[in-house]
């Protein structure tokens, strides 16, 4: 048994469509999810994007808002003025006593007043900073603030924090932690407090605290022994952003030491959190009213889709009723037009329904009278006596089986045209040149007696050409059948001998022309009822000639060209009765022209 060997090419092409279907299976439980999840309702839908767009926007303020960044550039600028106000304050209150520094806090002089010593006694002498002087200086100069502050000496030793400075009386205050985990980890507030930090986590590098010998190993205290500012944003152990400032604490350009101010944890934590929850007030202020006004714009859409959607519902499931379709049209936005096409396409369709059940009527009855008229010819057939007898029921039999040849073969084309019309693509044609071309055959072929047909073309109006006058859009073909019907009709009824006219011209936008014959005229409450499935009025002798469907089907044909047709008599001049003798008939069409014309 030999294994088939694929070509490369075909092996490639199915691993790739391997792949495809791999990769549609996979996108198709994503696909399932989405639908199931997405609204199926088209007011949760309207609510849901409405909501969507105002969570992004929120959320866009919220997380790209530079309120915090102002906060701390602001708070920044606060302590690096204190700091250099207490570190001179420090600096200016120290004299020289044995070759040391005495701090007055009783006595902060101004630094300007003194007489500066020369370099060589600058360097003879020491600057030690004493912490039983600094003390008093901090807590008076920090008194009902949250600041803290520390110094530390020029050797990185911390000699002064300002959270250790108590006076008699003073009470101690410190957070301490919950008394159970569990009830911290329920707490909405702590749960708040979680979301927040996990949602607008920071990247602040943390705080960590200064030793009691280990100053010059954090950056800001040795920038600041160097004589230079230093601002740092830091977070603290629960994560809160504090500020840290560090000065240098200088006299007569020597540093004597570094000053170090920092926030209160939670202190800018604080105003960011009012200021989120007054965004989150107005985003939910703001929400409600989103969905009450979605709502109600939902309503106005979705309540009238409904109500149509139940009523074509309804007129697919009715039979025996007509069902009216809601009318919006009032509205005059797109609901309103919506409601106005399906209410006209529904009619349409119910007035095609009628039209084609009273066709169906029509067809049984013009079939069965040719029909009768033939089973009675061949039983009766039978009983012929006579050769003449007998001919004359093979004639009225020739004459039934053409008459239902010819009603069958109009009945075919009237029932195809609707749907050849709206197949077929409209071309532009010269409109005038088609009924020369007919009229022209109609001439040569006519049988002796029938009338002649005489074709006139009107002066174009001034400022166009022939073909550009006369040009319209549409089927020359169907147009062209509306013409030999109107020929036909009107040679029926002209007397032999006599003559027909056909003239076309231009009126306004429209392309007329009209087919005049010289027959006995129409009568006045006919003038309508020639347009009518198998109407006829024929003139004795021609009946069976003629299916009654030719100008059913010019009217059909004239009304998909978005044209009219209709019938006139035409009147001689009044007798001295004062009465007009009709000349004959006239029946009139207008087809609008093309739109370059």
């Amino acid at each position: 048994m030999l294994d088939k060997v694929m070509p490369p090419e075909t092996a490639e092409r199915g691993e790739a469509e391997d792949q495809a279907d791999a990769a549609e299976r996979e996108a198709a439980p994503r696909a399932s999810l989405v639908r199931q999840f997405w609204p199926h309702r088209l007011t949760s839908r309207i609510v849901l994007l409405n909501l969507l767009g105002l969570i992004v926007l929120v959320a866009g303020i919220l997380y790209f808002n530079q309120f915090r960044q102002g906060l701390i550039d602001a708070r920044v600028q606060s302590l690096t003025t204190q700091a250099q106000i207490i570190a001179a304050a420090v600096a200016g209150s120290a004299t020289v006593d044995t070759g040391s520094i005495v701090i007055d806090p009783d006595s902060l002089a101004d630094t300007t007043d003194e007489i500066m010593p020369d370099s060589e006694q600058m360097s003879s002498l020491d600057f030690p900073i004493d912490p039983e002087a600094a003390g008093p200086v901090l807590k008076r100069l920090l008194a009902n603030t949250t600041v803290r502050a520390r110094i530390i000496d020029k050797d990185g030793n911390l000699v002064v924090d300002s959270r250790f400075l108590y006076s008699r009386g003073d009470i101690v205050q410190s957070d301490l932690p919950p008394p159970n985990g569990e009830h911290e980890k329920l707490n909405p507030r702590a749960l708040w407090n979680r979301f927040v930090t996990w949602t607008f986590s920071y990247d602040y590098p943390k705080q960590i605290e200064y030793g009691i010998d280990n100053g010059k190993d954090f950056p800001e205290v040795a920038a600041a022994l160097k004589g230079a500012k230093v601002s740092l944003v830091r977070l603290n152990d629960r994560g809160q952003i504090i500020v840290v400032v560090a000065v240098p604490i200088q006299r007569f350009r020597a540093v004597l030491g570094s000053l170090v101010l920092s926030t209160t944890g939670g202190e800018i934590d604080d105003v960011l959190r009012a200021e989120r929850q007054v965004v989150l007030m107005t985003f939910g202020f703001v929400a409600l009213v989103t969905i009450l006004l979605s709502i109600l714009l939902a309503s106005t859409i979705a309540l009238p889709l409904r109500k149509l959607a139940a009523a074509a519902d309804r007129v697919r499931r009715g039979i025996n009723k007509r069902v009216e379709i809601p009318d919006f049209s009032a509205r005059g936005d797109e609901i309103g037009d919506l409601s106005g096409a399906v209410r006209d396409m529904t009619n349409a369709l119910y007035n095609r329904i009628a039209a084609i059940e009273a066709f169906a009527a029509d067809v049984s009855h013009e079939l069965k009278n040719p029909l009768t008229s033939l089973r009675s010819a061949v039983e009766t057939l039978a009983y012929a006596k006579t050769p003449e007898q007998r001919e004359r029921l093979v004639e009225i039999v020739n004459h039934d089986v053409k008459r239902l040849d010819r009603l069958i073969t109009d009945i075919s084309d009237a029932s195809r045209l609707d749907a050849e019309l709206a197949r077929g693509e409209a071309q532009a044609f010269d409109l005038s040149q088609l009924l020369e071309s007919i009229t022209s055959f109609a001439n040569d072929t006519r049988k002796e007696g029938q009338a002649e047909v005489e074709f006139e073309i009107a002066k174009p109006p001034p400022g166009m050409d022939r073909a550009r006058a006369y040009t319209v859009m549409g089927h020359d073909s169907r147009l062209g059948q509306v013409v030999r019907n109107l020929i036909d009709n009107a040679r029926s009824f002209t007397r032999p001998g006599s003559r027909l006219n056909v003239r076309v011209r231009r009126v306004g936008p429209d392309v007329e022309f009209r087919v005049d014959d010289f027959g006995p005229g129409i009568p006045p409450d006919n003038l309508q009822r020639v347009f009518e499935r198998f109407y006829t009025d024929r003139p004795e002798g021609s009946f069976g000639s003629n299916s009654g469907l030719g100008l059913s089907i010019s009217q059909q044909i004239v009304d998909a060209h978005k044209g009219r047709i209709w019938a006139e008599n035409r009147y001689g001049k009044p007798d001295e009765a004062g009465e007009r003798q009709v000349l004959g008939a006239r029946f009139t069409v207008r087809i609008p022209a093309a739109p370059h014309a």
